[in-house]
């Protein structure tokens, strides 16, 4: 018992590395950051190990991949666990620091790691924990995007994972490099970039890594916040613009996050101060309420303050209440020379989304950033 192993999977599309963790007297298993590309592998070795699955679990919400956890528990039975901070409410586990998940007479503990995003976490199981993004062998995770932190990352690093045992096996969520695992004594002695480094450089070398943006982010930043499970058979409604009249185009909730998270974009409500402090608010997003008048004169001041907020360059995500006052918003701001998109069914939800939006549903009911007012 005390020298049983994960099995370590890859996927090469995405440098990406798959765990399964099985307890040996019950055959009950685990799953570690699943591709959806690698399903029909997955289920194979699950079949051919007689593994009975019964988590499908994140280390945090992926850019370069889609998960393929929501099919996992759809084929096995399995149910999903995902970091709380992570915004994946289809997840029927969010975790919390300290949360364990159990199978057969084995757990896992989860450690909360932010800093390659803010919901980032590592799993401890025996002398091994699972890293995902955070800890690379060698390296780490980036954090110029979707809520990372240089300062997170470098805390996370040498007060969490550091403060284990120097003889933990490191099994990375990714590697490029052909490597496969690590140790806590080796990261901790030679990464470059940590090891050696106090917080202010290590927080300098990050905001200079200059990196370029993953390849399948637009697509798979919204599809995992749904556990890999999109809203049609393509992704489409999800992970395209829809074009638009006026404007230059209707995108989901789940889309307009990521790109608001990968700093392409500005994310401007356009709802009253009532609603927000009454329904709720999206912490970061500006606030810019639209009026047009009963005469139908236009808000000359919007204009102007919408300047103001949104630097050149970046595209304008215009949200409101359903979805309709944020239609006027973005062909107003597209007749100013922004390129601006309408976030359709707005924060709450349109009353008609089932027969006219694809059942998208609002910003706030689909897991996204928000606040009570």
């Amino acid at each position: 018992m005390s020298n049983i192993a994960p099995l370590q999977l890859f996927d090469p599309a995405s440098s990406s590395f798959t765990y399964i963790l099985v307890d040996p007297d019950s055959r009950q298993g685990l799953i570690i950051d699943p591709v959806d590309e690698q399903i029909d592998r997955d289920l194979a070795v699950l079949a051919e190990q007689d593994i009975r699955l019964l988590w499908a679990v994140e280390t945090h919400g992926h850019a370069d991949h889609i998960t393929s956890a929501g099919l996992l528990a759809e084929h096995t039975g399995a149910q999903t666990a995902a970091p709380a901070g992570c915004g994946i409410t289809t997840a029927s586990r969010q975790l919390q620091d300290g949360d364990t998940l159990t199978f057969g007479d084995e757990w896992i503990q989860a450690l909360h790691t932010p800093g390659h995003t803010a919901g980032s976490m590592c799993y401890r199981w025996r002398h091994h924990v699972f890293t995902g993004d955070t800890l690379l062998v060698g390296t780490c995770g980036r954090t110029d995007f979707q809520s990372g932190s240089p300062e997170a990352l470098y805390d996370s690093l040498t007060r969490v994972l550091f403060a284990l045992p120097d003889d933990t096996v490191v099994w990375p969520g990714h590697d490029y490099q052909g490597h496969t695992q690590t140790s806590i004594g080796a990261e901790k002695a030679g990464n470059t970039r940590v090891a050696g480094r106090s917080r202010e450089q290590f927080v300098a070398l990050m905001n200079a890594l200059n990196l370029p943006r993953p390849r399948r982010m637009d697509e798979a930043l919204p599809a995992n916040l749904s556990s890999g499970r999109r809203h049609d058979a393509g992704g489409g409604e999800l992970a395209s613009v829809r074009p638009a009249v006026g404007y230059a185009g209707d995108v989901a909730p789940q889309l307009a996050y990521a790109w608001w998270q990968a700093g392409e974009a500005v994310l401007v409500d356009v709802r009253t101060d009532a609603e927000r402090e009454w329904v709720g608010f999206i912490p970061g997003a500006v606030a810019l309420a639209w009026k047009q008048w009963p005469a139908m004169t236009i808000d000359a001041a919007f204009g102007e303050r919408l300047r103001h907020v949104v630097p050149a360059g970046k595209k304008v995500l215009m949200l409101c209440r359903s979805g309709v006052r944020s239609v006027a918003a973005a062909q107003r701001a597209t007749e100013l020379g922004f390129a601006a998109y309408n976030i359709v069914d707005g924060f709450e939800g349109a009353p008609d989304t089932h027969a006219h939006r694809g059942n998208l549903g609002g910003w706030r009911h689909l897991g996204l950033p928000w606040r009570q007012g």
